[in-house]
């Protein structure tokens, strides 16, 4: 596709000002932040381009929580503990899953009922006084790039554009669309790394009969239907069903290999194909696995399921080094326990062997063990009134396929809305905040944070923002 010919656009647009703290994106990051926040006094508008709160979870129907206990205690705290249990306690977790999937079980998740967990994100925000903007997309930012600091954003919605003006500023997109319009550094899938791993279209079926289906026999049925040339593409890694309810699911299903979710061409090829892999991945179900014979498919998802797009380069990097080590920070504002789960970039039997080898086998974290996500993973490198939350953090890809997890976005949203009040109470920057105090606020939140020693300023780590590559030169105590 080639470039459009520029063309100028002025318009003078109405302005919108008083709050405290505007979250770009209503996903688990950004409904962490904004709650977080307006619990503690802020004005927060919470803008989410579709209609309706949850993000991956809910618009991308990736309706499952994962990785929430280390096989001894729980990794979670603070506002997820507060989701799951909520909605455990409403009946919207699927039968056969207990409270020992969120304070002990290794390694496995749950699914949940996506309508329930959509009711429950509007309540908790309308009790806090969150405002919440449906259908409002962020389409350009202004920032001073000299000062690293924003003014404001203009939205698209349905009477048209408007100027938002904010004190802080936080992007929960996913996707980093924010911290890309004011100018943070950052890296893009494709651009500065050799691949993009692909997104899957997720899909909410029913009719499964739980008595006789078992996900144990999946990896053999989809063995057997590759050897009858049964897929349009022989794609080995398939995620499959996850239990949302009596008789429904979730089909994690059909790698869209190398669907570029920052290109509006390739993410519309995407979600085309991405319902037709649906639709025969249903059928494949129903013919090789038991209890599936009346499956069949209620919806596919209105949003893609994105695992890779843009990570900002922020004042800390968290990287495989990290995860190997189990390293812990004074200043993390989670644990979390997930593997890297970098999924396959093409059909190929060494890329799947690849996969299953670092998924399954390699350094994956033993009973107990877990790893702490530092607080500048958060801050885009130098800026004083902008914080990531959720997939857009500053990781690398390996880490990043850990921590795109729905909890540990969680997590990191409550961090991010929590700190913005701090930095405006204290008039002072992102990187410049008393982590201490953000630490001690966020246990007092219920926050998982078992560090004993604590600092009063972030830990960073140098990272070459030119070629994003990283430095190993730790400033602070890790």
């Amino acid at each position: 596709m080639t470039s459009p010919c520029t063309h100028n656009f002025s318009r003078a647009i109405p302005v919108e000002s008083g709050y405290d703290l505007v979250v770009a994106g209503g996903g688990p990051g950004g409904c962490g932040a904004a709650i977080s926040a307006a619990r503690k006094g802020a004005r927060v508008l919470l803008v989410e381009a579709t209609g309706t709160l949850g993000g991956m979870g809910t618009s991308a129907m990736v309706s499952a929580w994962s990785h929430m206990a280390n096989g001894k205690h729980s990794v979670i705290g603070g506002l997820m503990l507060e989701l799951v249990e909520t909605l455990y306690a409403r009946g919207g977790i699927a039968p056969s899953y207990d409270p020992a999937f969120w304070n002990t079980i290794h390694n496995r998740g749950l699914g949940y009922n996506t309508e329930a967990y959509k009711r429950l994100l509007d309540e908790l925000c309308e009790a806090a006084g969150v405002e919440v903007r449906f259908f409002a997309k962020v389409i350009e930012a202004e920032a001073d790039p000299t000062r690293k600091e924003v003014h404001g954003l203009i939205l698209h919605q349905v009477e048209g554009m408007r100027f938002v003006e904010a004190k802080t500023f936080v992007d929960a997109t996913g996707d980093a669309i924010l911290a890309d319009l004011c100018g943070v550094v950052s890296r893009r899938a494709g651009r500065d790394t050799p691949h993009i791993m692909p997104p899957t279209l997720c899909s909410a079926l029913a009719g499964i009969d739980y008595e006789r289906f078992h996900r144990k026999h999946q990896q053999e049925a989809v063995e057997r239907a590759l050897a009858d040339g049964y897929f349009s593409q022989p794609d080995r890694h398939v995620p499959g069903l996850f239990r949302t309810g009596k008789t429904t699911a979730i089909l994690n299903a059909g790698h869209l290999f190398n669907m570029d979710a920052l290109d509006t061409v390739s993410l519309s090829e995407g979600m085309r194909n991405g319902r037709l892999l649906a639709r025969e991945y249903t059928e494949f179900f129903k013919q090789y696995l038991e209890g599936c014979e009346e499956i069949e498919i209620v919806t596919s998802a209105p949003a893609m399921g994105v695992r890779e797009s843009r990570r900002i380069v922020g004042e800390y990097e968290l990287d495989y080094e990290d995860y190997q080590a189990r390293r812990h920070f004074p200043d993390q504002i989670a644990i979390y326990c997930k593997q890297p789960d970098v999924h396959v970039y093409d059909t190929s039997p060494e890329e799947y062997a690849r996969y299953h080898r670092e998924f399954e086998s390699m350094d994956v974290l033993q009973p107990g063990e877990s790893y702490g996500i530092p607080y500048g993973v958060l801050v885009p490198k130098g800026w004083r009134n902008l914080w990531v939350a959720g997939r857009c953090c500053a990781s690398d890809l390996k880490v990043n396929g850990a921590i795109r997890d729905q909890p540990a976005c969680v997590m990191m949203g409550q961090a991010a809305g929590t700190a913005a009040v701090q930095a405006i109470r204290r008039k002072q920057s992102a990187a410049e905040i008393d982590t201490r105090e953000l630490i001690e606020t966020l246990r007092a939140d219920g926050a998982n944070l078992p560090q004993r020693e604590t600092a009063t300023t972030l830990t960073r780590k140098e990272v070459r923002s030119d070629e994003c590559a990283i430095v190993p030169t730790l400033v602070g105590s890790p």
